[in-house]
């Protein structure tokens, strides 16, 4: 069972915690105030629920840090929601927006979806930066090529071997060995 988090805000939330206890969530409540942040990285919940009149700024910012300290799945439930602050929303990383009557939801299925989404949304987000990774990479042997085919008369292909074959007898992968080429030829300006 997740642990959830309920965060007070402008609206009472009796009957959104009695809901949470009766699909047997472990739920904690504390109010949104300056302190929301340290708060939430001191319980460390599976899951983020609100209910609010409307996302406020100021939460849809803490919510943006929250998200590069520490990511949750975050439930939010909204009795209004204007257009501009849609996009807000999503930059905000939350994973569940909704404008409709907390009593007639189906919160245990709605928490798992959130979850799913999170999860969904930090694989994604691993796979951006492995892909960054791979082309910073491939990027700094294409340097190390450049450097190796003018300073030593190399073709492409020589190049190539040379950095693979000076990675593999110094049991470092290729990008490393290509990150020193860079900095030597740095040094022999």
């Amino acid at each position: 069972m997740p642990n959830v988090l309920l965060i007070d805000s402008d609206r009472d939330n009796a009957m959104l915690e009695s809901s949470l206890m009766q699909q047997s969530l472990a739920c904690v409540r504390i109010p949104y105030d300056g302190h929301f942040l340290n708060r939430v990285m001191d319980i460390r919940p599976d899951v983020l629920v609100f209910h609010v009149s409307t996302p406020l700024p100021a939460l849809l910012e803490d919510l943006s840090q929250l998200n590069l300290k520490s990511p949750l799945p975050v439930l939010m439930f909204a009795n209004d929601a204007p257009l501009d602050l849609l996009g807000k929303v999503v930059a905000a990383a939350v994973d569940i927006h909704l404008v409709e009557s907390v009593e007639s939801l189906r919160l245990n299925s709605l928490i798992h979806i959130a979850r799913t989404r999170f999860l969904a949304n930090q694989a994604l987000k691993a796979d951006l930066e492995a892909a960054r990774d791979q082309l910073e990479g491939r990027k700094l042997i294409d340097r190390a090529k450049a450097i190796l085919i003018k300073t030593q008369s190399f073709s492409e292909d020589q190049a190539y071997h040379t950095l693979r074959k000076l990675a593999m007898d110094r049991n470092i992968t290729l990008g490393e060995m290509a990150k020193n080429v860079i900095a030597m030829a740095d040094l022999l300006k």
